[in-house]
């Protein structure tokens, strides 16, 4: 089976999934954002502790 009859035979079980980023010491969602801010956001580099 391949991945794309894989997904679709998942599609109903799938939900909306909520992103959170923390701005100015609090968490906001990125959904809320404006279109400038959501921009910045899809740019940022996430960071990797090793």
């Amino acid at each position: 089976m391949d991945r794309n009859e894989t997904l679709k035979k998942l599609e109903s079980k799938r939900t909306k999934c909520t992103v959170y980023t923390r701005v100015m010491g609090y968490h906001r969602p990125v959904e809320s954002f404006n279109i400038g801010k959501k921009g910045e956001h899809r740019q940022r580099k996430q960071f990797v502790e090793r």
